[in-house]
């Protein structure tokens, strides 16, 4: 008999999406109701609320999980949970609302997307949620960026999410309850799964194979909600991901599916929150490399591994798997780590972000120690769009 797979986080999958019953009555209600027009982060969330992927999360964090999670990275109840889920609003909007009320959370178009039952509203220190999660009160750090330009409000509650956002790469948008089902028909009990939000290259290929060789299959699942202006378009790393995936990886051991979340940059603290959201998908293992989540020179290079230490493993419940940073050796001949080459860096073939992107807008193709040639095509016609980049 098949072994049932990992448990949410919390016991059971969240789920905070209307039957379509429920959807006509609450669309009839958010007529009456004051609305709210939430940005792309907050939509990306009310999606990841609707399907379970923030289980045991039920809507946007109250006063007291707000602060448990910024000053200790669990939920009141002692859960683990490492980044605050949360609805800012302007001090206008929030004079007219009312606790114990509802409020519709709609598009810039007008389209409801929500009912929220305000159960608090409170202000909140916006340079502490600063220094604990992201590690700096910088201004030029993205996630803190949009943190300081969010309201000075925040809303907590639960939620009834009547509609999805546009459904971009909609047959690898597999729900954490298709994910599970996609596994159980596999016979999967073990999986791992890989986060990125750029290209797959030579190390990162590396280090999932090796991966693979302990588990029974590998979740390849990229994250395709908000992302910095200069990272790679999810649409171009989804090509990249497919033709990959088609030439070199066994069609058999591999699942391609993405995540519609939004990136925070948080380094160390979204390395846990990324791995929590994975054990809902039913991801047994979870890859940490270098830097993971990581952007400028805000975090260690190995921070986002150390993290894990700080947590019960048992109660995180998904086994994190630690990479060393990968290369090419020359004289090893193969792709190796500082764990397993005893050569000079001399001998590695080490490529910069900058440089490679540089290589690409020239047209030049990397060396194939680096990427793949099929990968490397679709990034250099991509830099060749009118559309930078």
């Amino acid at each position: 008999m098949t072994k049932p797979l990992i448990a949410p986080h919390g016991g059971e999958l969240i789920l905070n999406q209307a039957s379509e019953a429920e959807r006509v009555a609450l669309l009839e209600r958010a007529q009456t109701l004051p609305q709210i027009t939430v940005g792309s982060r907050q939509l990306a969330d009310l999606e990841m609320l609707a399907i379970g992927a923030y289980s045991p999360l039920g809507g946007f964090l109250k006063r007291d999980d707000y602060l448990s999670v910024v000053n200790t990275m669990h939920l009141s109840s002692g859960l683990p949970w490492s980044i605050p889920i949360t609805l800012p609003i302007s001090e206008e909007q929030a004079a007219n609302i009312v606790e114990g009320s509802q409020v519709a959370l709609v598009t810039a178009e007008g389209t409801v997307q929500a009912l929220l039952t305000v159960e608090e509203k409170y202000h909140y220190d916006k340079q502490l949620e600063a220094q604990k999660v992201y590690r700096t009160e910088d201004e030029a750090h993205p996630g803190v960026k949009v943190l300081y330009q969010q309201g000075d409000v925040l809303l907590g509650g639960p939620v009834r999410v009547l509609n999805l956002p546009n459904q971009t790469f909609a047959k690898y948008r597999y729900t954490p309850t298709q994910s599970r089902t996609l596994f159980t028909e596999r016979g999967w009990q073990k999986i791992v799964a890989f986060q990125t939000r750029n290209p797959v290259h030579r190390a990162h290929e590396y280090i999932q194979k090796c991966a693979m060789e302990t588990v029974d299959g590998l979740y390849l699942h990229p994250l395709v909600g908000d992302t910095k202006g200069d990272d790679i378009p999810a649409d171009v790393r989804m090509r990249c991901y497919e033709v990959l995936l088609e030439n070199y990886y066994p069609q058999q051991r591999v699942i391609l599916g993405v995540l519609p979340a939004a990136m925070r940059y948080a380094g160390p603290r979204e390395a846990i929150f990324h791995a929590l959201m994975r054990k809902n998908y039913g991801c047994s293992h979870f890859i940490v490399g270098r830097d993971h989540a990581g952007v400028g020179n805000y975090y260690g290079t190995y921070d986002a591994q150390y993290i894990f230490a700080e947590f019960d493993p048992a109660a995180l419940g998904i086994t994190p798997m630690f990479f060393d940073h990968t290369f090419f050796c020359r004289q090893c001949d193969s792709m190796a780590s500082q764990k397993t080459c005893p050569h000079g860096s001399d001998q590695h073939i080490i490529l910069s972000g900058t440089k490679v992107r540089q290589m690409l807008q020239a047209g030049e193709v990397p060396p194939r120690e680096f990427s793949r040639p099929e990968v490397a095509k679709i990034l250099i016609d991509a830099m060749r769009q009118p559309v930078s980049l």
